[in-house]
């Protein structure tokens, strides 16, 4: 009875509230994906099941290179200190996994305490065993840097046998773990050491479907040539084209990222603005964290989705009595037409598919007859977060960004730039003068002077439409010649006398020399007669 009273209706008696999305990730996890995924073996397959700690972390950025790129000396510069356990060298001397994160006194804790502290989000690495684990440590110390991010820094990845025997555990695994839990990946490499060995390869494909979260740097580019540092750019372009199989370019740091003089300087201004972009990546993370956790949640649940049909397709077609054993091999070998199948039959999108291969291996090792059928409810269940809980989320994450101030990392090398006259950009553009104590516009207003007096002006002014006719000669278009009026006219008169017109001219020549206009006139660039009108 009142079977039209459905799902819809009980949602309306019983809605999800949560109020912080910490909080809101954690239950939804636990009581709607969670259930799914031990019911089809998901953790298995793909990824253990997270746990609190993994919705509690702060940001995580991963680094990732062959060794003596200068990953160590990379999260050195950032933090502008030493680290516990911190090596660098030109041969491979990070042998470690070492998760640096703050602390209150200076440390190193190992990884098997490491796994069994609830607070860390770090417990399922356990299940790489002892040879993982006597690699991997965390070091702890206080740094104002390390108060809104943790960095990961990570063995040097060798060419050969070395990497794949002589470790004691699966590398790209491990990596592949950190990846789906970190927030960035940067990929370092060496502008001397350019070649990207076939475990280096693999390891990049391991972060397949991380594309969103890689960035790359080429370092140590002051070592060389502009000339050459082209061609070792178009190179990398090149070889990251033929390994990470997006549409989309890998944005690409260039710079060099230690505290040393630089070798050739000829590039200087070209690392400065790098290494700012790059700062604000990596400073914007904390503010973007909830938004990352949410995204991943997401994509763990489509994954989940398409792995429950997977297992109930493969539990549908087993026998039930005899022959079990050629059908298993059977159904390995075709589980390209299963999945196939599933796509045409749920209009599932192939990019949600796990890897063929990986997925035949792990089945091998599987018993069919312990996986379980369909079961409406838990995939209606994932459905329904998806479709309406995760809407609520959405909105509630845009609510914590508004009412929190500005995350974002500070200290270290952050602040290195931030005020005074080393901070990028600092006395060029509109703010070439800020020192000075003439008006900086006054050094060209001669020349100025003598095409406002070819406008007519009427009690030493010209109009907007005399002004207009002046300004299109510089071929900029009008939404940025409208923004240097606005600028310009600063008693908003809709009319320029000479010093008014002196301040036009001097933002258009800043706008050609390729800096940007500022929102707002700086106060050094108000002419002085004006500097008490907007007093």
């Amino acid at each position: 009875m009142f079977s039209w009273l459905g799902t819809d209706d009980r949602r309306r008696k019983d809605p999800e509230v949560f109020q912080t999305v910490s909080e809101g990730l954690k239950k939804l996890y636990k009581t709607k994906l969670l259930p799914l995924e031990e019911h089809y073996k998901f953790h298995e397959f793909h990824s253990p099941a997270l746990e609190d700690a993994d919705f509690d972390n702060k940001p995580m950025v991963l680094l990732v290179g062959q060794y003596s790129t200068g990953k160590t000396t990379f999260i050195r510069y950032l933090l502008e200190q030493d680290f516990p356990g911190m090596r660098i060298g030109p041969e491979p001397t990070t042998d470690s996994f070492i998760a640096v994160m703050q602390g209150d006194v200076e440390g190193i804790v190992p990884g098997n305490a490491l796994v069994v502290d609830p607070k860390k989000p770090f417990r399922k690495l356990n299940a790489f065993g002892n040879a993982f684990l006597n690699r991997f440590v965390c070091a702890q110390l206080p740094n104002p840097v390390l108060e809104s991010i943790s960095v990961i820094d990570t063995p040097g990845i060798l060419s050969g046998e070395k990497q794949r025997i002589s470790r004691g555990y699966d590398f790209a695994a491990v990596l592949e773990w950190f990846a789906e839990r970190v927030d960035r990946i940067i990929l370092l490499f060496d502008a001397h050491k350019l070649d990207i060995s076939d475990e280096f390869s693999e390891v990049i494909k391991a972060l397949k479907n991380h594309e969103d979260k890689m960035r790359v740097v080429l370092n140590k580019a002051d070592q060389i040539e502009t000339q050459q540092l082209m061609r070792v750019y178009g190179a990398l372009m090149w070889s990251l084209g033929k390994i990470v199989n997006t549409p989309e370019v890998i944005r690409v740091y260039i710079g060099s990222f230690w505290s040393h003089q630089l070798l050739i300087p000829d590039n200087r201004k070209l690392f400065e603005a790098e290494e700012q972009d790059l700062f604000r990546d990596i400073q914007s993370l904390p503010r973007n964290a909830a938004l990352r956790k949410l995204n991943d949640l997401i994509k763990r649940a489509r994954l989940a989705k398409v792995h429950a049909y997977i297992i109930s397709s493969l539990k549908k077609e087993m026998p039930s009595m005899f022959g079990k054993d050629n059908k298993k091999k059977e159904l390995v070998n075709n589980l390209g037409e299963i999945y196939a199948r599933i796509e045409r039959e749920h209009q599932i999108s192939p990019g949600d598919f796990p890897n063929l291969r990986k997925m035949q291996d792990q089945l091998q090792a599987q018993d069919f007859s312990k996986f379980q059928p369909l079961k409406s409810k838990l995939l209606e269940t994932v459905e329904d977060m998806l479709a309406n809980d995760i809407a609520q989320l959405m909105v509630l994450v845009r609510q914590e960004e508004s009412q929190r101030p500005t995350q974002m990392v500070k200290g270290g090398a952050f602040e290195g730039t931030l005020h005074g006259p080393f901070g990028h950009g600092y006395g060029e553009g509109a703010g070439e003068g800020i020192d000075d104590a003439q008006w900086v516009v006054a050094r060209d207003k001669p020349m100025y002077d003598e095409i406002f007096y070819t406008l007519s002006p009427v009690d030493g002014k010209i109009t907007g439409a005399n002004a207009k006719k002046e300004m299109v000669r510089s071929k900029l278009p009008n939404t940025v010649l409208g923004k240097i009026w606005k600028l310009a006219d600063i008693d908003k008169d809709g009319m320029l006398d000479d010093e008014e017109f002196a301040l036009a001219n001097h933002l258009i020549k800043v706008k050609l020399e390729g800096h940007e206009l500022p929102n707002e006139l700086p106060s050094h660039l108000l002419p002085p007669s004006k500097r008490k009108i907007t007093e």
